[in-house]
């Protein structure tokens, strides 16, 4: 689990590194600059959604950005540490195995402010970093009413990396709870897989769940959770995705994936660029979600029709957490 954190990334594409070539301009305003983990900048993911963020932030503050892919991990370092010699303003890096290298890099460099995607930022935190994060359990129970309308068995499942990942674990409880809350008498089936990087176990899993019944199945395991949807879909049973619009970056399974529990990443870099444009420096941990635009549910798909009414009990259940009348793990 890299860049994905949760979610997956497959396409090969765009593979600058800093060292190499980089893309955006490097004149004028605020210079920004972004770092991904090892991946495509053209990912469907992570990396993509998070450098259109910073493309939508530096337009928005005119600024301009440029982003440094990572070919291997060592390269990342390699990349923070280009953009802190070109002096650049803010420095952006995507996923939560950067944390280090970002932690570091912000100690080191006081004058720049450093924006952490998916990193939480532990105390004491320096006052030039801060982490992005997102409140899975809100992301979770937009699924989670999904799964619950369109069962048919009234089994639904899900399939978790690891049982130690907070995010993880957050997703889940989310989601169990929507489902209890929306229909009365659907069962929940959780299984942790205790690995983020083993389709096969993760498509075992969901074949587990199929075959006592389960006819939808949320995914919330990386690479493992891209095996649980194939199961899924050679199942001919619905799918939900994780962190980004999966029926956009797993190809493979979109004839089976209803929606996605998301992470607004572009909306989180976008906003991130603008605090530091309008407040200056920002520290610690910015959480990214129902009040802000930080999380929701990918459009609805593969359902024909769509059942009535679930739309509407997406938008209230957003609004409701928003307001604070809906705690999605009370």
């Amino acid at each position: 689990m890299r860049t994905r954190s949760l979610g997956l990334a497959l396409f090969a594409g765009l593979t600058l590194m800093i060292s190499a070539c980089s893309t955006g301009p490097s004149t004028g305003g605020l210079k920004i600059g972004l770092v991904t983990d090892v991946g495509s900048l053209d990912d469907k993911n992570f990396n993509q959604y998070s450098w259109e963020g910073a493309q939508d932030g530096a337009s928005k503050v005119g600024g301009t950005p440029k982003a440094a892919t990572s070919a291997v991990s060592a390269d990342i370092a390699k990349n923070i540490q280009s953009f802190v010699d070109q002096k650049y303003d803010i420095i952006v890096t995507v996923g939560f195995l950067i944390g280090t290298d970002t932690l570091a890099a912000a100690k080191a460099n006081p004058t720049i402010q450093f924006f952490g995607v998916d990193q939480f930022v532990a105390d004491p935190a320096p006052a030039n970093y801060q982490g992005l994060i997102f409140n899975e359990a809100q992301a979770g129970y937009l699924a989670g009413i999904v799964a619950a309308t369109i069962t048919k068995s009234n089994k639904v499942g899900a399939v978790g990396g690891r049982s130690d990942v907070p995010p993880v674990v957050n997703y889940i409880k989310g989601y169990e709870n929507a489902v209890k809350a929306t229909k009365a008498g659907v069962t929940v089936s959780i299984n942790y897989v205790e690995d983020f990087n083993a389709p096969d176990k993760g498509e075992a899993s969901a074949k587990t769940m199929i075959g006592q019944g389960v006819d939808v199945i949320f995914q919330v395991a990386g690479l493992t959770g891209a095996g649980a949807l194939r199961a899924a879909c050679s199942a001919k049973i619905y799918g939900i995705g994780v962190d980004v619009d999966q029926y956009l970056s797993l190809p493979d399974s979109k004839a089976c994936i209803v929606t996605s529990a998301e992470k607004h990443l572009q909306v989180a870099v976008r906003d991130a660029i603008k605090r530091f444009k309008d407040k200056g420096k920002q520290s610690g941990n910015f959480v990214n979600d129902a009040t802000n635009g930080g999380i929701g549910a990918s459009p609805i798909r593969n359902l024909n029709p769509v059942p009535a009414g679930l739309e509407d009990k997406i938008k209230q259940a957003t609004t409701d957490m928003a307001s604070g009348k809906l705690k999605p793990i009370p």
